[in-house]
């Protein structure tokens, strides 16, 4: 007879989860890169497929016994290339930063020139940064945004481009609330002669919903997290229309970078693929895009400084020392003080370090998730400058906070997850 695991034979961990998820309950969770699982994400990553090793891809595994997770794996690829509507997709890296890292290694040998988006511009790290491997491995050279509009300047970036006569150029973003024009940028590579490959971790349900152009038949590789926007498990993917690249990708995620696969979080990355191919879920991307136009609204109404005025996708930043002279850091901290969870970040620019920052992110789509609609975003906005504008008085942050805590417990998580 099977017996219940006693969650509290561990009581050290299990306590800290417990907490956890009651921070998640009475928190408003605004960071743009988290998002809830569903309970079948959660089940399947949390399965008895944990227990295999599986080094190898489906049909040419190096161990015994992978019939299963074969079946597994093969249905995820193929879910992830339905959604994508792309010919080749390899769903084992363990992160979006080890799928940037196999497929740069599939394009360049090491020295050649890497052309990104700068960090402080909205780029990642995997995008050139000095210390990432992208950075270390390659000649790199960072391409920035308009330093009036805060927008990508296509000319100026083709110009640069001209001049540093990249390999590869990097396209996509962390932190930029506009579209990016994919077109653009595969004329840019065409014309120096170099690949184009485009990070969508953040935007990539909106890639696959329609809301965003995507960058699939105009990039030669095309990398994305699973979870964000597309609301899976933590993990990578990419995803090509190139045969022989396909090979490379495979090559160099397994053995070239990894050695066996997560198939427990492939399980899950399956698993979400189908409800992304559901009607279901993009009118969710639909609301998250409309309730982050609100937020954004809402904030520039109150006289914050938005950068670029708005947003075109799920995130927005705030240059919260211009509009209220608190640092970043100091804003992050006091949001977390009345359960509002945001992170700090530097905006194009910025005078202060990366660890300050002058600017906060804002997104939306995990509260979307939980069944935020705009008008709970705009009262959210109206905490947030409620407590920025009572920062030293203690009873009133109590207050934002008894409110807050009131108004995320009227939106539960999607599951229960009791001890």
């Amino acid at each position: 007879m099977e017996r219940e695991f006693d969650w509290i034979q561990d009581e050290e961990v299990f306590s800290a989860i417990d907490a956890e998820r009651r921070r998640q309950e009475d928190s408003t969770e605004l960071i743009a890169s988290e998002n809830y699982v569903s309970l079948a994400v959660l089940k399947a990553q949390g399965s008895i497929l944990t227990n295999k090793y599986a080094e190898g891809y489906p049909g040419k595994r190096y161990y015994g016994g992978c019939g299963n997770v074969d079946t597994v794996e093969d249905i995820a690829r193929e879910r992830a290339k339905a959604l994508f509507h792309c010919r080749f997709a390899n769903v084992q890296p363990y992160s979006g930063s080890t799928a940037n890292m196999a497929a740069i290694r599939s394009l360049l040998n090491p020295g050649d020139r890497i052309m990104g988006m700068s960090v402080n511009g909205g780029g990642h790290l995997t995008h050139g940064y000095s210390l990432s491997f992208s950075g270390r491995d390659y000649e790199s050279q960072s391409y920035d945004v308009d330093r009036e509009t805060f927008l990508l300047d296509y000319d100026a970036i083709l110009e640069q481009a001209r001049q540093f006569r990249p390999k590869l150029i990097v396209c996509g973003a962390s932190a930029y609330s506009r579209f990016i024009d994919f077109k653009a940028f595969r004329r840019i590579a065409d014309e120096v002669g170099a690949y184009l490959m485009a990070d969508i971790a953040h935007i990539a349900g909106l890639v696959a919903t329609g809301e965003h152009e995507s960058p699939i038949g105009l990039a030669d590789i095309v990398t994305s997290t699973t979870h964000k926007t597309l609301r899976g498990p933590r993990g990578g993917l990419i995803l090509t229309n190139d045969e022989e690249l396909a090979k490379k990708i495979d090559k160099n995620v397994f053995p070239g970078i990894q050695g066996g696969p997560l198939e427990h979080v492939v399980a899950a990355k399956a698993v979400v693929f189908k409800e992304d191919l559901t009607s279901e879920y993009q009118n969710y991307i639909r609301n998250v895009v409309k309730n982050a136009r609100r937020m954004a609204k809402e904030f520039v109404d109150m006289g914050y400084k938005v950068l670029t005025g708005g947003t075109d996708n799920h995130l927005f930043l705030i240059d919260v020392l211009s509009s209220r002279n608190i640092t970043g850091m100091a804003c992050q901290k006091l949001l977390e003080s009345v359960n509002i969870t945001a992170n700090r970040n530097s905006i194009p620019f910025d005078t202060q370090k990366p660890y300050i920052s002058s600017g906060i992110r804002i997104g939306t789509p995990a509260m979307t998730t939980r069944g935020f609609g705009e008008e709970e975003f705009v009262a959210i906005a109206h905490y947030i400058d409620e407590a920025i504008e009572n920062r030293d008085d203690l009873r009133k942050l109590d207050e934002i906070k008894e409110k807050v805590t009131a108004l995320n417990r009227s939106f539960p998580l999607p599951y229960e997850v009791r001890r």
